[in-house]
Order: structure tokens, then sequence, then C-alpha cells
């Protein structure tokens, strides 16, 4: 049986998450530990015992998820399994430094240091209140493509996220989302919703973002990964150090592809898929793929337990 680990992005954050894989594997601790002192903050305070709207906020959301998946992933290797057990890793958005870290590709604080940065600058490329985002659930992700140019009418309204067969994302500009939201039901969908994010990430407004992105990249060292990384905006396994930089830059503003990178790992023959961090939301989307592979959540110190037993 081929597994595939795969690493959350933003939106699974809860306060409290991680908590007691740090209390239970003193492994795990030593994370949020190195995370804390690369950061010169106590982000393992805010994640714990914090506000939800503190934590939600990007810049404080990306390093926070990434801590939590590499805490569990330590509590694995605490366990006997490493990430050379898997064929591949993957990771939604910012989970693919996730990916990149358990894979050993990164170093833990340069990676908390860039997601910090990626969640600022991913935040200032666009004043607050004149992007959006919106799923559109029900329609296959060409008649959203179609959807979103037709919506444009001149502003930026792109495909973001292909998440799984029924859930696209579109990202852009505030107006030019909410007419998606609008017409959306016409063109067949069952549902379009705004989401609860602070900035459209994942198009073409997040150019200023890739820019810094690209200069802070630029001097952390990137090493080859243990095993493949499948790139969000290729959905196929990646392991040239080069490649790795460009395609995270690229990954700013382009387009997640999370549907196609599954299906690919799929298609290499994975049959199990272990979610490694916070939340369910990946293996939900894993299922309405890749229907006959079986998911994993590994979150808490009982679904370590639970996936070594």
């Amino acid at each position: 049986m081929s597994k595939a680990f795969v690493f959350p992005g933003q939106g699974a954050q809860t306060i409290g998450m991680g908590q007691d894989l740090a209390q239970t594997y003193p492994a795990a601790q030593a994370v949020f530990d190195e995370v804390d002192d690369a950061l010169g903050e106590k982000l393992s305070d805010l994640i714990w015992n914090g506000e939800a709207e503190t934590l939600t906020l990007t810049e404080n959301a990306q390093p926070a998820l990434m801590a939590t998946s590499m805490a569990a992933m330590r509590a694995l290797e605490t366990e006997g399994v490493t990430v050379g057990d898997a064929a591949f890793v993957a990771g939604h958005s910012l989970g693919e430094y996730s990916a990149l870290c358990a894979a050993g590709s990164l170093g833990l604080a340069d990676t908390a240091r860039l997601l910090r940065l990626r969640g600022r600058a991913m935040q200032s490329a666009v004043p607050v209140g004149e992007g959006a985002m919106a799923a559109v659930l029900g329609l296959a992700t060409d008649a959203v493509e179609a959807l979103a140019e037709e919506a444009a009418q001149g502003e930026v309204c792109q495909v973001a996220n292909e998440n799984d067969p029924a859930q696209t994302v579109v990202s852009g500009s505030k107006s030019a989302i909410e007419r998606v939201v609008e017409m959306a039901k016409d063109k067949g969908a069952k549902r379009a919703l705004l989401l609860p994010v602070s900035a459209p990430f994942h198009c073409a407004l997040m150019e200023p973002a890739a820019v810094e992105m690209a200069e802070a990249l630029a001097g952390v060292d990137i090493a080859a990964p243990k095993v493949p990384v499948v790139a969000n905006v290729r959905a196929e396994g990646v392991t040239d150090p080069d490649t790795i930089r460009s395609l995270l830059v690229e990954q700013v503003s382009g387009r997640v592809r999370w549907r196609a990178s599954v299906a690919w790992m799929a298609e290499q023959g994975v049959t199990e898929f272990w979610e490694i961090g916070a939340g369910k939301a990946l293996s939900g989307m894993i299922r309405r793929i890749a229907k006959d592979a079986a998911t994993k959540a590994v979150g808490t110190s009982g679904d370590v337990a639970a996936a070594v037993g």
C-alpha cells in the first residue's frame, strides 16, 4: 500500500491545535519552541491560549498551521513513522511549505520565517476590502472558469483553487467576485459563497507578494526533498531545489491544483493519504477525488496512536 502525506492550508486553524501533541511528545514541543525562537515571539501561546480572530490573521495562521503539522510529523517519527514511508508529500497552498519542511527540503526555522513573511506579503498586496474569494459548489472547473471570465468585466477574477470535482474557488477584485456569487446559481451551481478570508489569494492581485517571496526565497537554503513534493501549480512530483524555489514563487499568484495533484498521486499508485496537522478538510476532498483511497487525519496524540497502531 503506497502512502502520501498531505498537509492542510489556511482555514484549518483552531485555538488549542497541537497542544496535546506537545504535552505527549517532547519532539512535538520542540517544534513549537523552535518556531517561537525563529519568530522572536510566543506563537505557541497564541495557538493554545489566544483569540481565534488573532490566530486567523494570515501572518499568524500560516506559521501556526505549519508548526502544528510539523509537531504531528515529529510525533509520528517518535513512533517510528518517517517521511520516507511516504511515496510523496503535498500540501494545500501554505501546506506545501509544511510538506517541504517534512521532507527535509526546508529547515523548520526558515519555514516559519518564510510563512510569516508570506502571510504579511499576501495581506499587504491588496488593500483590505478590495479583494475577495468565493467557493463555487456543484460546477465543473471549466464552467467556473467561464463564469469568472464573464464576471470579470475588466477586473481580476480568476480560478484560485481546484479543490475537488465539485468545489472550485475564485479570487480577485471584490466586485467581480460578488458578481460570480450572484451569477453562479443561474449557471447551475448548487451554492456560491464568499469566503471569510482577508485577501484574494492565488490570483494576479498577489503579484507584489510573489516579488517579495522571490527575494526571500533567494536567500534560503533549499535541499532536495527525501521524497518528491507534489507542487500545487504543477500537480506532479518535483525534487530539484531550483525548481522548488521558482514554483513557490509562482504559487503565490498561481492556481492551487489540488484535485489534479491528488489524482496524479493516485495514478502513481497511492492508495492511502495521511492528513498531517489540523483539521480534516483535505481528507474530505481526497475522498471525492480518489474514491477508492483511504484517508487518515493525524492531528492529535490519539490520531498518532491510531495511525501507527
